[in-house]
């Protein structure tokens, strides 16, 4: 038995998972949003509940939308702002008495999905997030690769590969990122972001379900914007295969459910790709929004 919690912006939620990947139990509760301490607190209750109602003690694996920096030990990079600055992982397990161990919260998607989920039997595995933000996670031989600065899997902030004129409009310089960057991948690949270039050329304001609906009804211009996306899509994959080489790429995040994606990126990332041949896979996830807490489960144990 393992314990895993996802510790949102919006909601902390703690499950309990057996040895086979089975949820034995799951609570949630709201995010005390910028109060650090009320957090401490609300994961500390949620722990105590789960002891008492399972009659044991595990060790505990928390994702978070961040990372612990390895120089200073506290958390950095996280979008919810009010754990930035403190040694989370370090005040968890004085308060709890136990081992506690913190990732980025992609780590606990890919480590999720490279255990029991839609690449498990695969060595090497590269987990992307695609949806409000674009993140991403790396795991080899069933354990997650943290990296000497904490950021392995970072790829949204890499600038996008080979920007070009495309349909008409200058992919160059690429839009202004919120890290102060211009053109980082997740300014092309995010959902907000395909529902930007969908106006652009289209001047229609649709977000990315409704550009996908459109495509499927066989509107023209929610085809073409699918296909600028998976043409990024590729290009962006197409390093990190030259760079990893995985067994297989998992898509998670909303943007992961455009059907599209699974034959058109493929389809095209061999030629950005160092090599004869791509034997590569790329794949839907299995556990969608329960990778998170399924994962810091997982990391609990490895």
């Amino acid at each position: 038995m393992r314990y895993g919690i996802d510790l949102g912006g919006t909601k902390i939620e703690i499950a309990a998972l057996a040895d086979d990947g089975t949820f034995v139990l799951r609570r949630r509760v709201p995010s005390p949003q910028g109060d650090y301490k009320a957090t401490i607190e609300a994961i500390a209750s949620l722990v105590a509940a789960v002891d008492a109602e399972l009659g044991l003690r595990a060790n505990i694996g928390i994702g978070i939308p961040g990372t612990v920096s390895p120089a200073t030990g506290l958390v950095k990079n996280a979008n919810s702002t009010w754990l930035i600055g403190h040694p989370l992982d370090r005040d968890l397990a004085a308060r709890l008495a136990r081992k506690v161990t913190v990732a980025n919260d992609a780590d606990c998607f890919v480590l999720s999905e490279a255990s029991d989920g839609a690449a498990a039997g695969a060595a090497s595995v590269f987990g992307v997030i695609l949806g409000t933000g674009v993140g991403g996670g790396l795991v080899y031989g069933g354990r997650p690769v943290r990296g000497v600065n904490a950021i392995a899997g970072e790829w949204g902030h890499n600038t996008l590969p080979d920007m070009q004129i495309l349909d008409g409009l200058d992919e160059r310089p690429g839009p202004l990122c919120y890290c102060g960057r211009r053109g980082c991948i997740e300014t092309f690949l995010s959902g907000p972001s395909l529902a930007r270039d969908h106006r652009e050329h289209t001047g229609q304001d649709l977000d990315a379900k409704a550009i996908a609906a459109g495509h499927a009804a066989g509107d023209a211009g929610a085809g073409a914007s699918l296909r600028r996306y998976a043409d990024r899509l590729a290009r962006s994959l197409g390093t990190i295969i030259n760079l990893f080489d995985p067994e297989a790429i998992v898509l998670g995040g909303g943007l992961s459910n455009i059907d599209e994606l699974y034959t058109a990126v493929p389809a095209r990332w061999g030629r950005y790709v160092f090599s004869d041949t791509v034997a590569t896979r790329l794949v839907r996830n299995k556990h969608g929004d329960s990778s998170g807490v399924r994962g810091a489960a997982w990391l609990a144990e490895r």
